[in-house]
């Protein structure tokens, strides 16, 4: 048995304070210990506190804002020192000039912009300001309390509509004509607003109801006296109405318990587009609305036994005319399809066993996509006319980029990409001219690039009943061939995510850096996108519906079989698993329907009694699991809270008093259970001040120096 902060090391390194102590500098034997220096520079120096701590070591990933209005710059939130705190940033599109935003420049980047493309319209300090394309000029037109949202162009640009109070009102900025276009009722909804159509004429608005939403409450201890932490909770009622801007009265187009999933309106103003799915996200429905004529028009429906995922499901107006592209999963994997207004000329573009993630008009006839077409593990851009289906690859090497935005003009691409042990970067593509991308920021500190880090092994596996799974393997460093190992298998969160692609981690990064200590340690680590995961089609995703944690775990185990069958270098007899949320869930759900095969295991944040989660996040959970009052075995078979009377292998839990997404509750009553059934195999560590996401770096480091202690505690010899 041996613990981190009393195994001996290479060469010890002793400070006054144990807030800096190093995580580990020694291997497992000299001979080992050569070999990973020699093969992995930098990583025998790897401290735990560093991969949590600021300035973070591989530095802060720049997330996309959008490009400017006028086109010539692409913005994103960023810090350029590393730290968790970020501001405003832009970058021209050679990637020559980068520069932190201004605060009151920093709201022109997510403003409307004018349709003959003149002006900008924004709202900041309750004032709504029109400027120049570029920023310049800026002067306001409109001053009250309770402005919020950003303003509506007409289509004439002569117009703005904006929400003051949850009222919709409009400003004519040549006469400055300013009309209240709504009256709501004090307890009624807010309006937020779709879109000007039918010459301008019109509004289409959107009331969302959560009057009847239920009060879940998620205690804060930490302050001098408790806080109750009351959080509304539940499912909406939304209600879409066209406003006669003349009139000043309004009309009903669509009520129900639905999700809004897209809207839009075609460049002539006359057809409304909107995109719903019910509560149970078992059907979804495409309608057109004829403004001119009232008529309604169901364009596209379908159903499914498992959720309709929304990330994936998009639909938009071509920039001129009446055709729209729309995505689904009817065929099994995302694919595009399009259809006029009118309900006609409804055409499949693409098909294929791969996925789109991303699709936008970049012409008239032409679209531009994100697909896992080569791998899974890969995404590629690609063009496509609709009307010839003729279709070019834009992108050539193997990446995976993310998080895509198109210029205003259409012309080009700014997204995230990232390779192997290359954390993600903002690129930038031509669409006329792909022929290379032009990277436009370099935001990895020399620091991070010293460490050689280790790239996984990469596979895609048939699992037991014959479906092909992605997994990725660490292996410990000095790995000689013909020797067992312990193992510890990472079980990422959501549920519904992508961790396995060939990159670095976009969701983990800091579990990744985590696992290389592992790999210094001696270990094998391994991560499987089990069923549920996102990136490999509808059947995959939806399996687990209505029985959440057994075909995830069959492929976990089926990972662990394939790597042990075909390799032999895993330790069988020792193996721990671990994760966060969902993947906090699984661990405790594998230590307890699958004990001969995991030594112990670490549940970070958990969901233990998916009835809890039902009323936190009920749009999480009911497509899933349906509801508890129609589905109450769904809910027990699913929950590790049924089975934590039995459980035979030693668990820790570590979880924040605050989270308000799976809250303490889930830890505390899985304890009691434990400890009415005579357990005491077990630890626990809560973290007064922390929520689902943790802050602090020193809660971060607490939280992994106990799993790697544990781990060692339980998995070694």
């Amino acid at each position: 048995m041996r613990h981190l902060t009393l195994r001996p090391l290479f060469k010890l390194v002793l400070f006054k304070s144990l807030a800096v102590l190093l995580f580990a500098v020694a291997a497992l034997n000299p001979s080992q210990s050569a070999r990973a220096q020699e093969s992995f520079a930098g990583l025998d120096t790897l401290q735990l506190r560093t991969i949590f701590a600021e300035p973070f070591l591989p530095g802060v990933r720049p997330s996309v804002i959008n490009f400017s209005p006028i086109g010539n710059h692409v913005h994103f939130s960023w810090n350029d020192s590393s730290y968790a705190e970020t501001g405003q940033y832009r970058v021209n599109l050679n990637g020559e000039l980068l520069e932190k935003v201004e605060d009151d420049d920093a709201s022109t980047v997510r403003s409307a912009v004018s349709p003959n493309r003149s002006s900008i319209a924004y709202t900041r300090s309750n004032t709504v300001f029109v400027a120049n394309m570029d920023g310049t000029g800026a002067r306001q037109v409109f001053s009250a309390s309770g402005v919020s949202g950003n303003p509506h162009w007409s289509s004439d640009s002569r117009q703005l509509a904006f929400v003051v109070d949850g009222d919709v009102w409009t400003l004519h900025l040549e006469n400055a004509e300013v009309r209240q276009v709504t009256r709501r009722d004090s307890d009624e909804p807010r309006f937020f607003i779709r879109g000007w159509a039918l010459n301008d004429s019109k509004l289409i608005l959107q009331q969302t109801d959560t009057s009847h939403y239920a009060e879940i409450f998620f205690p804060d201890y930490v302050p001098e006296f408790v806080r109750p932490g009351g959080s509304r909770r539940g499912q909406p009622h939304i209600t879409l109405l066209v406003a006669d801007i003349d009139e000043g009265e309004t009309e009903v187009l669509f009520e129900g318990d639905n999700y809004h999933l897209n809207s839009d309106i075609s460049a002539d103003g006359r057809y409304f587009l909107l995109d719903v799915t019910n509560h149970d996200m078992k059907e979804r429905e495409i309608f057109s609305y004829d403004l001119s004529t009232g008529d309604v028009i169901t364009l596209f429906s379908e159903t499914t036994d498992g959720w309709i995922y929304s990330p994936l499901m998009r639909a938009k107006f071509a920039p001129d005319g009446i055709t729209m592209f729309y995505t689904s999963e009817q065929s099994g994997f995302s694919h595009i399809y399009t259809v006029r207004a009118d309900g006609s000329r409804q055409t499949r573009v693409t098909s294929g066993d791969f996925e789109i993630d991303w699709v936008e008009w970049a012409g008239a006839n032409t679209l531009v996509y994100s697909s896992t077409e080569r791998d899974p593990g890969l995404r590629d851009l690609y063009t496509i006319n609709i009307n010839t289906r003729s279709r070019s690859r834009l992108t050539q090497d193997e990446a995976f980029r993310y998080d895509f935005r198109l210029s205003p003009d259409m012309r080009y691409i700014a997204y995230m990409k990232t390779t192997w042990n290359e954390p993600g970067e903002l690129h930038l593509l031509d669409i006329r001219r792909p022929d290379r991308e032009v990277r436009l920021t370099n935001s990895i500190p020399d620091r991070f690039r010293e460490i050689e880090w280790q790239q996984p092994d990469y596979y895609r596996f048939t699992g037991r009943d014959s479906t092909v799974i992605s997994m990725d393997v660490l292996k410990p460093h000095g790995f000689v061939e013909g020797e067992q190992y312990p193992v510890v298998v990472f079980v990422h969160g959501a549920g519904s995510l992508q961790n396995v692609f060939q990159g670095w981690s976009i969701s983990y990064p800091r579990e990744y850096m985590f696992h290389q200590i592992l790999n210094r340690e001696g270990y094998v680590v391994v991560e499987v996108d089990f069923r549920h995961s996102t990136g490999y089609g509808r059947a995959f995703r939806e399996d687990v519906t209505n029985w959440m944690g057994r075909y995830e775990l069959n492929d976990i185990v089926d990972g662990l079989n394939f790597l042990d069958e075909t390799y032999g270098y895993l330790d069988m007899e020792s193996i721990g698993i671990y994760g966060g949320s969902y993947g906090g869930f699984m661990s405790l759900y594998a230590l307890s329907h699958e004990p001969e095969i995991f030594s112990a295991g670490a549940a970070l944040r958990a969901v233990t009694d998916w009835f809890n989660y039902y009323h936190a996040n009920p749009g999480y959970t009911r497509p899933r699991l349906g509801t508890p009052e129609d589905n109450p075995e769904h809910f027990e078979r699913s929950s590790p809270i049924t089975f934590a009377d039995s459980l035979s292998r030693p668990v820790i839990i570590l979880h924040g008093l605050i989270d308000d997404n799976v809250g303490f509750q889930d830890a505390a009553q899985y304890i009691n259970v434990l400890i009415e059934s005579g357990n005491t195999d077990f630890d626990m560590m809560m973290y007064p001040s922390e929520r689902h996401a943790y802050q602090n770096p020193n809660a971060w480091h607490d939280q992994y120096l106990r799993i790697f202690n544990f781990f060692e505690r339980h998995l070694r010899d």
